[in-house]
């Protein structure tokens, strides 16, 4: 994905998809129970250690990964970017309350 105004569009569109359906499915109140300090929240940061250990482990380490410098530097901006998805999350969930 690149970061032209389009891309970036595409996925606030995206997420607001989304948002709707669980609005549709659950309710306005939908988000509440996945808020900084809730174990929704806990959720999804251990689902993003867990993908970015598993990108480091089985992509980044895997010989066909290695053998091409173009996929490997793909690889390494998934597993970072999930590092920092991690730490941010970390950050507000550890740092907050519910709010």
């Amino acid at each position: 994905m690149n970061d032209t105004p389009t891309a970036i569009d595409d996925v606030e569109a995206d997420r607001l998809r989304l948002a709707a359906a669980f609005r549709a499915e659950s309710g306005s109140g939908w988000a509440d129970e996945y808020r900084p300090g809730t174990m929704g929240c806990h959720e999804l940061l251990d689902r993003a250690a867990i993908q970015a250990d598993a990108v480091e482990r089985h992509v980044l380490g895997h010989p066909a990964c290695v053998a091409n410098p173009d996929w490997y530097a793909l690889a390494e901006q998934a597993a970072a970017a999930l590092r920092t998805l991690y730490q941010r999350v970390g950050e507000e969930h550890l740092g907050g309350s519910p709010q």
